[in-house]
């Protein structure tokens, strides 16, 4: 579980280990994991539960933390990838030279998945969940300038990023029914949630009302929800999305959410996955 100190990703850990799963905390801020493992610990005794240091924006903390887990050689049922990170107005670059939403929105997923994959190959259901946005439908991929080196502004490269989280949950099972890696992949939006504090605690009504976006929303617990679906439900179908059902996707009980058209370029899908094999280094298996 990336991401899973506060917010969203918080509360589908401590979901998923009230369900009796053994989770792992993989984040960058270990202050933040610490206090994250002590309130599941005390809200779920004897939950198998630990932190694992690991920073999606260094590709170098991908290869470390995914060595190690490969070392233990512990079958991998559900990798859940819910990390974000603050949008800034300014445009900020890691240490590998990649834009930064694009690198720990998409760039550090495809890298860590494909590194894990022969964990997850041992589970016999392995599933793969990417976390994108409604801002999905505003994104565009810019081959001549993916990183925005050229003109950057915070929006687009928000929109881009996550359109790029959702193509690789798409492709990924394309690819997976292609070589026989045998996943599920599938991807999830959380609606209009309230404002991630740490442990999952959301913000009042009326500081909600306050947000940037409009229209309805809902507690940072409710939007969990649909990733909950997507990683556990019987009901998720291979390549599918999920989100809020209610009015225009902000809020309500999970279900299937809208793809816009432009995730579903197969064209364009396979030339981003062959970029991003290019800009981490890591190659997927033919087979």
């Amino acid at each position: 579980m990336t991401g899973g100190s506060s917010g969203l990703g918080f509360e589908t850990a401590l979901a998923l280990a009230r369900a009796g799963a053994d989770v792992i905390l993989a984040g960058r801020n270990g202050a933040a994991a610490h206090e994250a493992l002590h309130t599941i610990r005390h809200l779920v005794p004897g939950v198998l539960v630990r932190f694992e240091k690991l920073d999606l924006a260094r590709q170098q903390s991908v290869g470390d933390f995914a060595s190690r887990l490969v070392a233990r050689n512990h079958p991998i049922d559900l990798l859940v990838h819910c990390a974000g990170t603050m949008e800034s107005a300014q445009r900020q670059v890691t240490a590998d030279g990649f834009e930064m939403q694009l690198a720990v929105h998409y760039l550090g997923p495809f890298a860590l998945t494909a590194r894990l994959l022969p964990l997850l190959r041992q589970s016999r259901h392995p599933r793969v969940v990417q976390v994108s946005s409604l801002a999905h439908r505003q994104g565009t991929i810019d081959f001549d300038d993916l990183q925005l080196a050229r003109e950057y502004e915070v929006r687009a490269a928000h929109c881009q990023s996550k359109l790029a989280s959702l193509m690789f949950a798409l492709e990924l099972q394309r690819r997976s029914d292609a070589h026989g890696w045998g996943l599920l992949s599938v991807a999830a939006h959380p609606g209009n949630p309230g404002v991630e504090w740490p442990a999952g605690r959301a913000v009042s009504t009326a500081q909600n009302e306050r947000k940037q976006h409009a229209g309805p929303s809902q507690t940072v617990s409710a939007g969990a929800l649909a990733i909950l679906f997507a990683a556990t439900s019987t009901l998720a179908k291979p390549g599918g999305y999920y989100g809020p059902t209610g009015s225009f996707e902000l809020a309500g009980p999970p279900g299937p959410a809208r793809i816009d058209e432009k995730a579903r370029d197969r064209n364009v899908s396979r030339r981003l996955w062959a970029t991003a094999e290019q800009l981490t280094g890591v190659r997927w298996p033919a087979d």
